[in-house]
């Protein structure tokens, strides 16, 4: 009989086995919110404000249009009346008229205005063009990004990218409940024998009930690292998302489940229950990006735990940390023993930014059990059989940039970056493989990074960006590659 498992309690602190207490506590508090509990409000009262002026001003032009019309009626009934006095009324009919035309467009600007609105602010995490319909309040929020990349490689084909075109669609029924989402477009087309791709990147439903306690439930971004969440082109450096954001931590992660979030004084939260990983997706070199399921029916026999929390230490000071819990072996037996392979993600990361100045910093680090078995389950459908999953992946990476326009009086940007990573997908592999060089389990000495990005970001408007950089690659086998980037990207 299939079971849903929670991630192994034999390996972990005791607190992975209360998930669906923490699931059956979410219900009650919602259920307790529906009865009653304020709401927090998130609208933007201005734009409401101007709605509702404009509102007014059209139901009393109907009720004056209206009155004469009626008039008009009556005065055509009567015998002898003056034909002037209708010619005047009816002129005055067409000057009411002309004005509801004018202020039922005026609404429809406002309305329309307010959907796409610009994108400028972040909230709970997500970017600012994801955010827009927290600013919404009632009805549609549209907004989105994009992003070109041209790379000339050292070696190989140069090669030009639509990485991807993105859409948000958002709904806010009213102050307590939301809808929004995310539809991605990857490289420029897809079909049969195309690399591109259309997906759902996240789809949920938020019920808002105070600051600090939120509910969340759908297709949802886990909150690992800098970009996961947070990764629309022009509020990250560099031409291509740092590598350890994508090898250790693999970005875009998302999965289905359920959670809570909030804001409590300089704290912030998000945690969430969620289906767990694949196994038979690991690899050597990818890690764990092959293992997500990405809301595609996905096997839920394993449960998982995602969190985070961050703190503003001071404006424009932020650090906090992220972490993954579960099992991904879905119920498979390997060897005659039942696969659990136990997944542990960590990460720290810190971020100042000061005047034109910002420094970001992250480590990650991602533990897998059972990485014997699943070299056995996955020796077929993984890196060819060549090599090991890692037992243990590692990185980190330090980032430095500076807006030189920053005491200009000039919304553009133009900042000088430096960006310095080192990863390894396979820093610990089972016992036994490191050695022997006939072991098709063997560690890979190209799995071990060294990389340096140094590059450029001009920004003539905040929600446009044109970024240049060169990234030095190396690796323990002396087998890099570097290559030169350019990308355009937008948002909106």
């Amino acid at each position: 009989m299939k079971r849903n498992h929670l991630p192994s309690s034999s390996r972990t602190m005791g607190g992975c086995a209360s998930a669906r207490s923490l699931l059956a506590a979410l219900v009650i508090l919602s259920t307790l919110w529906l009865g009653g509990y304020p709401a927090a409000a998130r609208a933007a009262p201005d734009q409401g404000e101007a709605e509702k002026s404009t509102d007014e001003r059209l139901s009393r032009l109907e009720e004056q249009l209206r009155a004469l019309q009626l008039e008009l009626v009556r005065l055509r009934q009567e015998k002898g009346t003056n034909p002037q006095r209708v010619e005047a009324l009816a002129r005055q009919m067409e000057a009411l008229a002309r004005q509801l035309q004018i202020l039922t467009q005026e609404l429809e600007r406002q309305q329309l205005g307010a959907a796409y609105g610009v994108a400028d602010q972040s909230i709970h995490g997500l970017g600012p063009a994801a955010s827009k319909v927290y600013g919404r309040e009632q009805g549609v929020s549209l907004g989105g990004y994009g992003e070109m990349v041209y790379n000339n490689r050292s070696s190989g084909d140069d090669q030009v990218d639509f990485l991807r075109a993105v859409f948000y669609f958002g709904y806010k029924f009213n102050d307590r409940i939301l809808f929004n989402s995310e539809i991605e477009f990857e490289h420029a087309k897809t079909g049969e024998g195309e690399d591109g791709e259309v997906a759902v990147e996240f789809a949920y439903l938020d019920f808002l009930v105070r600051d600090g306690f939120n509910v969340r439930a759908g297709l949802v971004l886990l909150p690992v690292g800098f970009l996961n969440e947070l990764h629309e082109p022009p509020i990250f450096f560099g031409a291509l998302r740092p590598q350890v954001e994508r090898v250790i931590l693999p970005t875009t992660w998302r999965e289905s489940g359920v959670g809570a979030f909030g804001e409590v004084g300089p704290f912030s939260y998000r945690v969430y229950v969620l289906n767990g990983l694949d196994s038979t997706g690991f690899s050597a070199s990818s890690g764990l990006r092959g293992g997500r399921q990405d809301g595609s029916k996905a096997q839920a026999n394993d449960i998982a735990l995602a969190a985070r929390v961050d703190w503003t230490m001071a404006p424009g000071l932020q650090v906090g940390f992220s972490g993954y819990l579960g099992d991904s072996g879905q119920d498979a037996e390997v060897l005659g023993e039942e696969l659990e392979g136990l997944v542990s993600v960590f990460d720290l990361h810190a971020e100042w930014r000061w005047r034109g100045l910002r420094l970001r910093g992250l480590y990650a680090r991602v533990d897998i059990d059972d990485a014997e078995l699943i070299n056995h389950q996955n020796l077929n459908a993984s890196d060819g059989g060549e090599k090991s999953i890692g037992e243990r992946l590692v990185g980190w990476y330090a980032e430095a940039a500076y807006d030189v326009l920053a005491h200009l009086d000039t919304r553009q940007q133009l900042s000088p970056y430096v960006r310095y990573e080192e990863y390894n997908t396979q820093d610990k592999v089972p016992d036994g493989y490191l050695t022997d060089p006939s072991d098709p389990f063997r560690a890979d000495p190209a799995l071990d990074v060294q990389l340096l990005t140094v590059g450029v970001a001009f920004q003539p408007i905040p929600q446009v960006t044109i970024k240049v950089d060169f990234q030095d690659f190396d690796n323990q086998a002396g087998t890099g590659m570097d290559q030169f980037n350019v990308a355009l990207g937008y948002l909106f």
